[in-house]
Protein backbone atom coordinates (compact mmCIF):
# COMPACT_ATOMS: atom_id res chain seq x y z
CA UNK A 1 0.00 0.00 0.00
CA UNK A 2 1.20 2.90 -1.15
CA UNK A 3 -1.00 5.66 0.96
CA UNK A 4 0.50 7.86 3.86
CA UNK A 5 -2.09 7.99 6.82
CA UNK A 6 -2.50 11.60 7.59
CA UNK A 7 -2.08 12.58 11.53
CA UNK A 8 -5.41 14.63 11.21
CA UNK A 9 -7.10 10.66 11.70
CA UNK A 10 -6.15 11.69 15.97
CA UNK A 11 -4.47 9.33 17.16
CA UNK A 12 -1.12 6.92 16.62
CA UNK A 13 -0.66 4.80 13.73
CA UNK A 14 0.45 2.05 16.36
CA UNK A 15 -3.36 2.80 17.26
CA UNK A 16 -5.57 1.90 13.99
CA UNK A 17 -6.87 -1.20 13.41
CA UNK A 18 -7.25 -2.83 10.03
CA UNK A 19 -11.32 -1.71 10.04
CA UNK A 20 -9.88 1.92 10.58
CA UNK A 21 -7.69 2.19 7.66
CA UNK A 22 -10.49 0.94 5.45
CA UNK A 23 -12.87 3.34 6.67
CA UNK A 24 -10.02 5.57 6.01
CA UNK A 25 -9.47 4.68 2.33
CA UNK A 26 -13.13 5.10 1.64
CA UNK A 27 -13.52 8.08 2.99
CA UNK A 28 -10.54 9.80 1.77
CA UNK A 29 -11.45 8.80 -1.76
CA UNK A 30 -8.36 6.31 -2.11
CA UNK A 31 -10.72 3.62 -3.41
CA UNK A 32 -14.66 3.29 -3.98
CA UNK A 33 -14.71 0.10 -2.16
CA UNK A 34 -12.49 -2.05 -0.37
CA UNK A 35 -12.41 -5.30 2.06
CA UNK A 36 -11.02 -5.51 5.84
CA UNK A 37 -9.31 -8.73 4.35
CA UNK A 38 -7.52 -6.88 1.40
CA UNK A 39 -6.09 -4.03 3.28
CA UNK A 40 -4.68 -6.63 6.00
CA UNK A 41 -3.04 -8.47 3.02
CA UNK A 42 -1.42 -5.32 1.59
CA UNK A 43 -0.47 -3.98 5.20
CA UNK A 44 1.04 -7.51 5.56
CA UNK A 45 3.07 -8.14 2.10
CA UNK A 46 4.47 -4.91 3.63
CA UNK A 47 5.21 -5.86 7.19
CA UNK A 48 3.21 -2.96 8.59
CA UNK A 49 0.88 -3.78 11.29
CA UNK A 50 -0.61 -0.59 12.85
CA UNK A 51 -2.33 -2.80 15.62
CA UNK A 52 1.02 -3.94 16.87
CA UNK A 53 3.10 -1.47 18.29
CA UNK A 54 5.80 -1.92 21.54
CA UNK A 55 6.16 0.55 24.37
CA UNK A 56 9.68 1.80 24.04
CA UNK A 57 12.33 1.36 27.21
CA UNK A 58 14.80 3.76 28.40
CA UNK A 59 18.37 3.48 28.31
CA UNK A 60 19.63 3.37 31.79
CA UNK A 61 23.00 3.31 31.13
CA UNK A 62 24.74 6.35 31.52
CA UNK A 63 27.49 5.47 28.68
CA UNK A 64 24.57 4.43 26.32
CA UNK A 65 24.90 7.54 23.41
CA UNK A 66 28.71 6.46 23.50
CA UNK A 67 28.20 3.07 22.91
CA UNK A 68 25.02 3.36 20.73
CA UNK A 69 27.10 5.91 18.45
CA UNK A 70 29.76 3.55 17.79
CA UNK A 71 27.34 1.16 16.62
CA UNK A 72 25.33 4.29 14.30
CA UNK A 73 28.79 5.06 13.04
CA UNK A 74 29.20 1.33 11.68
CA UNK A 75 25.97 1.28 9.96
CA UNK A 76 27.02 4.60 8.42
CA UNK A 77 30.17 3.03 7.49
CA UNK A 78 32.39 4.91 9.78
CA UNK A 79 35.39 4.29 12.57
CA UNK A 80 36.50 6.97 14.68
CA UNK A 81 35.58 9.88 11.92
CA UNK A 82 37.16 7.71 9.00
CA UNK A 83 35.30 6.53 6.64
CA UNK A 84 35.22 2.74 6.34
CA UNK A 85 36.48 0.63 3.14
CA UNK A 86 34.44 -1.37 0.53
CA UNK A 87 36.17 -4.51 2.19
Amino acid sequence: MACELPATLGVPLSRLSVADVTRHAQRSGLVARISDSTVWRGLHEDAIRPWQHRCWIFPRDPHFQAKAGRILDLYARCWQGQPLRED
